[in-house]
C-alpha cells in the first residue's frame, strides 16, 4: 500500500493549526494545517530532508528524528508506533501464504468462558474461533465462511447499523484497527483485495480509510440491540495471544447483576432451545425476551 507515510503525515499535519503549536499564521493558507515547512522547523530538520521523508524518498530516519515528529504533530502511543514502522519499510512483516489457524488450546479456552461471549480474531479482522455465547451475540455461525470477517460486516452487511446503535464509532473504529494491520502487513494482498472490496461497495469506507486514522482497540465498550434481549452494554477485553502475535482472543464482560448480564443469561438459554438452534425465528419468544 503506496505512499503509505506520506499519506500519514499528511492527514497529521491537516488537523493542527499554527497557534496550537506556538506559530504565527500569516495569510492565506492552501490546505489546513500545518506547512511542511513548519513541522521540519518544529523538528528540528531540515526541509528538504522532511519533504524527502514525506515522499517516502528519505533515507533511514533515526528514533530521534521520529520522535520529534511525533511531537510536533502531537501523536498519541498508537500513532507514534505507526509511524516507526511506515517510516522503515524494511521492518515491516512479511506476510506468510498459509491459512490461519487456532490452536486446541485455544479453542478449549474460548469454552471456559461460559457466561462471557468471546471469539478469536486474527490477520484483517477475519474472525476464526468463537464460543457459544459470542454465536448467539453476534451470530458467526449463520455466516457464509467468507463474510466471516468484521469489516466486512460492519460495512456491507445492512443489520450491522441496527446491531450497533453507534454504528458510525464501530466504523470508525474497525478502519483504524484495520489501518494499523496494514502499516504492519503492507504486502498482504489479501488485506489489498479487502480494502478494494470495501472502497469499491462502501462510500463509508472510502472516506473514513482516506482519514488515515490508526488506534488499537485493546479495551472498550460495545452496544448492542440485540433482535433477541434488546440493549445490551458490553465491555470488552482484548487481549493478545503468546506465540502469535497476529491472533487476539477480544472478550466482552459485561458487570455482574447488570441488566445486560441478565440478557446475556436470558440468551444463553434461548440460544439453547432447539427452536433457536434451527432458526425457527421464535418471535414471540423473542418479543418475551426484549421486554
Amino acid at each position: 500500500m503506496d505512499g503509505d507515510l506520506g499519506d500519514f503525515l499528511r492527514s497529521r499535519r491537516a488537523r493542527i493549526q499554527p497557534e496550537d503549536v506556538g506559530l504565527n499564521s500569516y495569510g492565506r493558507r492552501r490546505v489546513p494545517g500545518l506547512r511542511r515547512e513548519e513541522v521540519a522547523q518544529l523538528a528540528g530538520v531540515s526541509v528538504d530532508y522532511y519533504i524527502r521523508l514525506e515522499q517516502g524518498r528519505g533515507p533511514s530516519v533515526s528514533d530521534a528524528v521520529l520522535d520529534a515528529i511525533a511531537r510536533v504533530l502531537g501523536l498519541d502511543e498508537t500513532e507514534h508506533a505507526y509511524l516507526r514502522t511506515v517510516a522503515r519499510p524494511g521492518t515491516r512483516k512479511a506476510t506468510p501464504p498459509a491459512a490461519q489457524r487456532v490452536r486446541p488450546g485455544l479453542r478449549l479456552l474460548l469454552d471456559t468462558f461460559d457466561r462471557a461471549p468471546a471469539f478469536i480474531l486474527g490477520r484483517r479482522m477475519d474472525v476464526l474461533a468463537w464460543n457459544a455465547m459470542g454465536d448467539a451475540v453476534v451470530g458467526f455461525s449463520r455466516m457464509p465462511a467468507a463474510d466471516r470477517n468484521m469489516p466486512r460486516q460492519t460495512f456491507l452487511e445492512p443489520a450491522a447499523r441496527e446491531l450497533y446503535p453507534e454504528w458510525p464509532a464501530v466504523a470508525a473504529e474497525t478502519v483504524a484497527y484495520l489501518r494499523l494491520d496494514a502499516g504492519l502487513h503492507p504486502d498482504d494482498k489479501q488485506l489489498a483485495a479487502l480494502v478494494g472490496e470495501l472502497s469499491m461497495k462502501s462510500e463509508d469506507f472510502r472516506r473514513l480509510w482516506a482519514d488515515h486514522q490508526v488506534k488499537a482497540k485493546t479495551y472498550g465498550v460495545k452496544r448492542i440491540d440485540h433482535p433477541v434481549v434488546g440493549a445490551l452494554t458490553l465491555p470488552y477485553e482484548t487481549l493478545g495471544v503468546p506465540g502469535d502475535p497476529d491472533q487476539s482472543v477480544v472478550v466482552y464482560t459485561p458487570e455482574p447483576g447488570s441488566r445486560s448480564a441478565e440478557r446475556l443469561a436470558l440468551l444463553a438459554s434461548w440460544a439453547a432451545t432447539p427452536r433457536a438452534q434451527e432458526g425457527d425465528g421464535d418471535q414471540e419468544g423473542a418479543r418475551d425476551l426484549r421486554a
